[in-house]
């Protein structure tokens, strides 16, 4: 890495109060001004090194890592965005700081300086420029900046003063966050590469972000992340960050092999009696949701038949069952029970064998439900198939791999499906993503979600949610919609997990939730310093 002469000076600098903190008897000072006299275990401090439960989720470039969360934000510690998710919203990052123009549709902001890449060039606002308009052309995995497979930039401007405008072509609610998560490439690494999905070297995971990719194994699903010593933002608290192959999280935190487990219940007090851990719980911002796919299921259409579905299944005995009381069951209106805009008066689908034989009516209805091949989803498909064939629909379960699976939902190339995924958590806008969002091909306008199923008047209030600035104004719709969701039943959610973290405060203690989302250590500011 090249060191500027302006660096060099500040480490003189810094060498010199060290030296003066010192002779003055290891002292600093204070947040209020006095001083205090640095703990020892302060000056010798060892590098902490966190490892944690591995698994492959893809090379971590923006095109490469596997669209899950755990692939996502294993790239992020790599790549940085103009904000970033903090615990109680949306902060200053790359942006130190904008301001929204034109009756919302432009925004201006103002870069960080002094931000670095992990090759030493320096970043620019040209380098922002490039990547909105570079993911324009070619959509990263995750691509914030399309809404129905339509870009809404209208066109990017580079100000004076380190400043960045980007105007817009409609005003929309959710504008600022998605464009605020779009994650800053290097422009004289990238503008070379015309076909991004085998950019696959290591230029490709080169970023601005507080870590550097150092090492990834795919056949070990292992990575190790190292601290950036040119980062421009907060201190990294862990100096190295390593994914490693476990094949019993529990006797490998135990031995203290990894640094953080998902407890069970059935182990979680042995845990909570002990003042060498630390228990965190979740938010119930990931679940479980059954997709119904009406082209290939046609009597699925029927919305008797799904509300049939919706009361043969019993939710509680899942989370007693699967999640072992770690959960909750899930809002039939989808925005989960811990979402600020949860609305509780949705309707509610209590198991009832008979109200679902009475919705069916003798219908003969049969179909494939595919899960995944992991214990926990294999226990669903096993207990909902028992629970509809008690109500007289026939299912057959068919487990596979995670990617089979999510591959098949994606493509449509299923009847029935069962997936647990994050992110629930997120902006209320997450129910037209789910519901509303339609994609245009061939003319003819269709769900991007639920295959066969299209609603007008879900469409409508989602598109109204999207256009609507005045929060108390928005919140009305958004319970509006929850409510026709749950009427309707096109998905059935299941249930919500709460699960509890477990690590050792001794070891590091730095871990936080972000506002929306239900891991530990997906966030960013897990690993580094804060006020």
């Amino acid at each position: 890495m090249r060191r500027s002469t302006v660096g060099k000076l500040i480490l003189l600098c810094i060498l010199s109060m060290v030296l003066i903190t010192n002779m003055m008897g290891c002292s600093k000072a204070s947040p209020g001004g006095a001083m205090e006299t640095v703990k020892e275990s302060e000056q010798n401090q060892e590098p902490v090194i966190l490892r944690l439960a591995g698994g492959d989720y893809g090379y971590p470039s923006p095109y490469l890592h596997y669209s899950r969360g755990p692939g996502s934000y294993k790239m992020r510690l790599i790549f940085d965005s103009l904000l970033e998710r903090g615990e109680k919203g949306y902060i200053p990052w790359l942006a130190k700081n904008w301001e929204t123009v034109e009756s919302g549709k432009a925004y201006i902001f103002t870069l960080q300086e002094g931000v670095q890449w992990q090759d030493g060039e320096a970043m620019t606002p040209e380098d922002v420029k490039f990547s909105f308009e570079y993911f324009e052309k070619h959509p990263p995995v995750n691509n914030s900046l399309f809404i129905d497979g339509k870009s809404f930039i209208e066109k990017i401007e580079i100000l004076e003063g380190n400043k960045l405008k980007i105007s817009v072509k409609e005003p929309k609610v959710v504008l600022l966050e998605k464009i605020g998560d779009v994650r800053i490439i290097p422009k004289h690494i990238w503008e070379k590469v015309e076909d991004p999905n085998k950019f696959d070297g290591p230029e490709a995971v080169i970023g601005c972000g507080p870590y550097i990719l150092e090492e990834y194994n795919k056949e070990q699903g292992s990575y190790r992340f190292k601290a950036f010593e040119n980062y421009w933002g907060p201190k990294q608290r862990a100096s190295a960050i390593e994914f490693v192959p476990v094949s019993d999280a529990v006797l490998a935190f135990e031995q203290g092999e990894i640094d953080m487990i998902t407890a069970s219940p059935d182990i979680l007090g042995r845990y909570q009696q002990d003042s060498a851990y630390r228990v965190l719980k979740s938010p119930g911002f990931w679940g479980y949701n059954m997709y119904f796919n009406m082209n290939k299921v046609p009597q699925l259409k029927e919305k008797g038949i799904r509300q049939a579905i919706a009361y043969a299944i019993d939710r509680e005995e899942l989370v007693e069952k699967v999640a072992r009381g770690a959960g909750i069951s899930a809002s039939a209106g989808y925005l989960p029970k811990d979402h600020i805009w949860y609305n509780p008066k949705v309707k509610t689908y209590t198991h009832d064998i008979e109200k679902a034989k009475a919705l069916l009516a003798g219908k003969t209805v049969k179909f494939q439900l595919l899960v995944q091949n992991t214990p926990q989803e294999v226990r669903i498909g096993e207990l909902i198939k028992l629970k509809l064939e008690e109500a007289g629909i026939q299912v057959d379960v068919k487990s596979v791999d995670m990617k089979t699976r999510d591959h098949a939902i994606k493509t449509g190339d299923y009847e029935v499906a069962v997936s647990g995924y994050g992110g629930w958590g997120g902006d209320a806008d997450l129910i037209r993503e789910r519901y509303a969002t339609t994609i245009v091909k061939d003319g003819s306008a269709s769900s991007a979600v639920i295959p066969g199923y299209k609603n007008e008047a879900i469409e409508e209030l989602a598109r109204a949610q999207l256009n609507e600035f005045d929060p108390e104004k928005r919140k009305k719709i958004i319970y509006q919609l929850q409510e026709l969701i749950a009427e309707e039943v096109p998905q059935l959610p299941l249930y919500n997990t709460t699960d509890s973290s477990v690590f050792r405060p001794d070891k590091y203690d730095g871990w936080m939730y972000m506002f929306d989302h239900h891991s530990l250590e997906h966030s960013k500011l897990s690993y580094l310093e804060r006020d």
